[in-house]
């Protein structure tokens, strides 16, 4: 049966309409961006089919450009229009962040993060700068690779946070391996990174680790 000819209190379009898009499930809200089906499968059912084949939802949405255009009625027009959704929301969320003090707002703020960093492939390791009044400055991605091999540079950091007049920071790095727990690697460098920025009267707020669905904050953990 066609999308079409179900009650329209199950159609997804006019579901989303009348309550919102939190009420759809992951399969409808997909299915919402396919668009159309495939021969047999309405666009609920491809969306259905193309969630198990990944894994979950989040697994397609990370899914790099060669592995996503093997899935059944994707290809690279649907590739780009779903990173560019992405990006908007990315963008969307920073603009939130930026305009308020990123202290009083820690559920966007790991929001935020989570979103730039889990379902990375290589570790990445982020600061965001703020102001005096903690007001996000900027987001940069500065080193990439593992915390073990040496990657992070606090001289680098240091530098960053001056270039953009920061009077604090918020560090985050991804584990690829989706474990959020902090090695003693991650303690090291933190603590070194505290150590120098002080110097500086650069305050280091928080150090997030993000893992699969996960964040630990240094801060709750005493750590900082």
């Amino acid at each position: 049966m066609a999308i079409t000819d179900w009650h329209p209190t199950e159609r997804p379009r006019e579901k989303l309409i009348k309550q919102g898009p939190a009420a759809l499930s992951d399969p409808e809200l997909l299915a919402i961006f396919l668009r159309t089906g495939a021969p047999g499968l309405t666009a609920v059912d491809l969306a259905r089919l193309l969630i198990n084949q990944y894994g979950s939802l989040r697994g397609l949405l990370a899914a790099d450009y060669d592995r996503f255009c093997q899935g059944r009625g994707l290809g690279e027009a649907k590739y780009t229009q779903l990173q560019a959704v992405l990006e908007m929301s990315r963008r969307h969320m920073y603009e939130q962040m930026s305009r308020g003090d990123g202290l009083t707002s820690p559920s966007l703020t790991r929001q935020y993060l989570s979103n730039r960093l889990s379902g990375k492939p290589q570790e990445q390791f982020c600061c965001l700068f703020m102001d005096s009044q903690h007001r996000v400055i900027a987001f940069e991605t500065l080193f990439y690779g593992t915390i073990d091999g040496a990657s992070v540079y606090p001289r680098e950091v240091l530098r960053r946070c001056l270039d953009h007049h920061a009077a604090a920071v918020i560090l985050a790095h991804n584990h690829p391996s989706g474990f959020a727990e902090p090695s003693q690697a991650d303690i090291r460098i933190t603590r070194t990174l505290v150590d120098a920025l002080n110097l500086v009267d650069i305050r280091v707020l928080d150090h997030f680790v993000v893992g699969d669905g996960e964040l630990v904050s240094f801060a709750e953990r005493g750590l900082i």
